[in-house]
């Protein structure tokens, strides 16, 4: 995702979404809030269970009509994910029906990237099959269901051609807002994000730089046949 977590929630990073070797979660950032919230999450800015019964992408939205493959999600003790949140921590190999969750609007960050707006996030998602092999949840960790989400993530990266494994442990924070779609991703090496003039225009230019190299679909016809090569090398 940061564009190694991505894979993901997931996700996306996921969450998007993008950890899983035994109990396997929707990938980078992912990725991306229905069951009962407590009344006092409110306060922080978590929408009501009638707001989103009102206004929540999921509300239409399912693992089976997203396509989601990887539904088992650990939970942390006396963390409960509602059926909302389970669908927003999709994970890796996006599609257009994923960003479905995300507003247009949202950012993506992570230490190498601040993508913000659909073309620039989407791109982050979409540009890690060609930089990488099928990326590997090694582990995962739902520790928070509030607002944000929080994902304690293990991913393993294959660089292609050079074909040495990176392990990446990441804090991934999922921030959803009024409208029950995911408003901004960050995904936290090591829990933290560097902050500073230089490595913030750095991030910003690589945000820019990768939307002009990667192709990002804009039918859904053109993203199945995307999402079917991917799937031939995994």
């Amino acid at each position: 995702m940061s564009r190694t977590t991505r894979a993901a929630f997931s996700i996306p990073k996921i969450v998007a979404t993008s950890s899983l070797p035994t109990s396997r979660y929707p990938k980078r950032t992912t990725v991306p809030i229905h069951t009962q919230i407590q009344r006092r999450a409110m306060a922080a800015g978590v929408p009501s269970e009638s707001a989103l019964e009102q206004a929540s992408p999921s509300q239409s939205a399912s693992f089976s009509s997203l396509g989601i493959k990887n539904t088992s999600i650990n939970e942390a003790a006396g963390v409960q994910l509602t059926e909302d949140q389970r669908v927003l921590l999709f994970a890796g190999n996006p599609t257009l029906k994923h960003f479905s969750l995300w507003s247009p609007s949202a950012s993506f960050i992570d230490p190498i990237t601040k993508a913000e707006g659909a073309g620039k996030y989407k791109a982050q998602w979409y540009g890690l099959p060609a930089v990488f092999d099928p990326i590997r949840i090694v582990s995962h960790k739902v520790r928070s269901g509030g607002n944000p989400i929080e994902l304690e993530l293990k991913n393993a990266y294959t660089v292609k051609m050079v074909k040495k494994e990176q392990i990446i442990d990441s804090v991934v924070r999922i921030h959803v807002g009024q409208d029950g779609k995911i408003d901004k991703v960050e995904d936290r090496w090591n829990d933290k994000l560097p902050e500073g003039v230089i490595i913030d225009a750095f991030r910003k230019l690589n945000a820019i730089t990768v939307p002009a190299l990667v192709k990002v679909p804009k039918t859904e016809e053109e993203d199945m046949k995307m999402k079917a090569e991917r799937e031939k090398q995994e």
